[in-house]
């Protein structure tokens, strides 16, 4: 091996490779320590890599740590270089890049690998007689042939293996103990995500399924997949009991089936297990799986508790909130729970709230420690790409959007928030179109994904494919837009006023609002459309002040909206009810102000 002048991004490459795989997967504790060390390298820190340092930084010891009473640096270090002798003669023999951890030191090296084989001899020239030219021409079309079934065999055999899973039922006597199953199931979808070969559909849509019979057949037609993994969990105090079966869909035959009567300390390991036994069944190779951490039963319950708060029905932010946080005073090295809180914080300021500055630093505080205790986890990334999008950071989000869906391609979430926080309000909607198609490949009975593209569509007046996704979702207030948008407003505002008067919508923020007074004021119904724009929002006020060709209110309402911040604001002017100020000097530099391209 020779040292070479490395590449940031392909040591980083090589460090992920590592971390995922087997032998530092379920060792947390000597990925933090190899992670550690790599980074400082990278970044020219090399004089932090002392014992002391290490001791303080990864193995929590006080500031007078003695080395001489205390050698763990030392003792974990040489497991390590262990742990990487070993990677690189089993999984990582086709590397091209090795990091080793020098002996006598800390500072990691980084080297090019030794070709595997040496070039071999040509083989001696063939001598042709006459018409042997016939007989290669011949084999030759024949190769050409081969080479092309070839291709599309393995072509084929790259293409993902479309699979769900349905939520585990709960069998336990207390349905208070239903958030166990639930996030034990989303735990699962997201371990096998992150599997090459396999095409894991969403937990938004596999709920669906939650507390209605299953028909596996009709559920694998509705999720379009060719597998179905289902089963049941018990849990009695601190004993686990659970049933996994993978079930082909075309024929319901049962392909694998697992039983786990354990401790409730081995949760990691069964997850695991379902994995691997999945991946066995299907023929597939393990390849790099999503991390598993070492952490207490109390800290893994609550964090389970705050994923299935995170789920519908709406109203449980608080709550997820506590016990993330919880969690993490339990464990305060728990990654996922640190990624699980800047999500929540995310989802908890609100699409229509006017102030979130409380919210935006908790939450990048949140993103950052959960991506310095693990740079592989998407969700961690994904909810920094949030942040960032709400201080018009905008290079920075897509950055980090871009890096969460190169970690789990499969990930809905991520395609639906970097359409909604980034894309759209860049006015990049064709794109942000383009990412929502991928999630609903994913996500396909998705209502969030349907939503979004009600109300997406209509900024490149596509209004009535917005329609079909309105009605889909379910909308009235969406679909009642679309119809005005497509010249019916009689029709438009007789949907909007029953969802209106039913109760649907009536708070004070709800767009529907807007939606129903700009279709009076396109009416000549203007009374009833300055009723509405009385203690509303800005944004709602805006778009009915727009319906009655009042621009001086329209603008001035803009003008106030600021406080939402940018990517709200910029969602807005690409609505066609704003067209009328879209290009006025104000707007320009409102835009300007907050950060968003003119």
């Amino acid at each position: 091996m020779r040292p070479v002048e490395w590449d940031d991004q392909a040591v980083r490459r090589e460090l992920d490779l590592v971390l995922g795989s087997e032998g530092f997967a379920r060792n947390e504790r000597l990925s933090r320590f190899l992670r550690f060390v790599v980074e400082r390298r990278l970044e020219g820190r090399d004089p932090e890599l002392k014992e002391s340092v290490i001791a303080i930084e990864i193995f929590g010891r006080s500031p007078d740590y003695n080395p001489r009473r205390d050698p763990i640096v030392r003792t974990e270090a040489t497991r390590l270089r262990a742990r990487l002798s070993q990677y690189y003669v089993s999984e990582g023999k086709d590397d091209a890049l090795i990091i080793e951890l020098p002996k006598g030191g800390y500072s990691p090296c980084f080297h090019q690998s030794t070709p595997a084989f040496a070039m071999r001899p040509a083989p001696p020239a063939v001598e042709k007689t006459p018409h042997h030219w016939l007989w290669f021409a011949i084999a030759g079309g024949c190769c050409a042939v081969a080479l092309a079934a070839a291709i599309l065999w393995t072509q084929r055999q790259k293409a993902p293996i479309p699979i769900a899973v349905l939520p585990l039922t709960n069998l336990s006597q207390d349905p208070a103990n239903d958030y166990f199953p639930d996030g034990l199931t989303d735990e699962i979808i997201r371990n096998l995500s992150v599997l090459d070969g396999l095409a894991v559909r969403s937990q938004t849509s596999s709920f669906a399924f939650k507390r209605i019979p299953r028909d596996v057949r009709e559920a694998g037609r509705q999720l379009d997949v060719e597998y179905i993994l289902q089963g049941s969990v018990i849990r009695a105090g601190q004993q686990l009991r659970i049933n996994v079966q993978l079930v082909r869909v075309r024929d319901g035959f049962p392909l694998w089936s697992g039983r786990y009567d354990r401790e409730l300390t081995d949760v990691f390991a069964i997850q695991d297990e379902i994995s691997r036994g999945i991946v066995n069944s299907l023929r597939l190779k393990l390849g790099r799986g999503r991390r598993h951490y070492e952490t207490s039963v109390e800290a893994y319950d609550l964090y389970l508790r705050g994923r299935a708060s995170i789920q519908p029905p709406a109203g449980q932010e608080n709550f997820a909130v506590a016990s993330f946080e919880h969690a993490i005073a339990k464990d305060p090295l728990f990654a996922p729970a640190y990624a699980g809180l800047a999500a929540i914080r995310a989802l908890r300021s609100g699409l229509f709230s006017l102030d979130t500055s409380d919210e935006i630093p908790k939450m990048r505080a949140a993103a950052q420690k959960a991506i310095e205790l693990d740079p592989l986890l998407p969700e961690a990334h994904e909810a920094l790409g949030m942040a960032y999008a709400r201080e018009a950071e905008w290079v920075r989000s897509e950055q980090s959007f871009r890096r969460a869906i190169e970690l789990d391609p499969n990930r809905s979430e991520t395609r639906e928030h970097f359409a909604l926080y980034l894309l759209w309000p860049l006015d990049r909607t064709e794109e942000a179109l383009r990412e929502l198609r991928l999630a609903e490949k994913a996500d396909p009975l998705s209502q969030l994904v349907r939503w979004l593209f009600a109300s997406m569509l209509p900024s490149v007046g596509r209004y009535d494919e917005a329609a079909r996704y309105a009605a889909l979702a379910q909308n009235a207030s969406l679909l009642g837009r679309a119809r005005y948008l497509e010249g019916k407003t009689a029709e438009a505002i007789q949907i909007l006023e029953k969802a209106f008067q039913g109760g649907v919508g009536i708070r004070p923020g709800s767009e529907i609002r807007a939606f129903l007074g700009y279709a009076y004021a396109r009416s000549n119904r203007r009374e009833e459309a300055e009723t509405l724009a009385v203690g509303t929002n800005p944004f709602n006020q805006a778009v009915i002040f727009a319906g009655l060709g009042d621009k001086e209110r329209a603008l001035e309402a803009m003008e106030h909206s600021t406080a939402a911040g940018p990517f709200r604001v910029g969602r807005q002017l690409t609505w066609p009810e704003l067209a009328v100020i879209r290009n006025d000097p104000r707007m320009e530099a409102l835009r300007k102000k907050l950060g968003l391209p003119q």
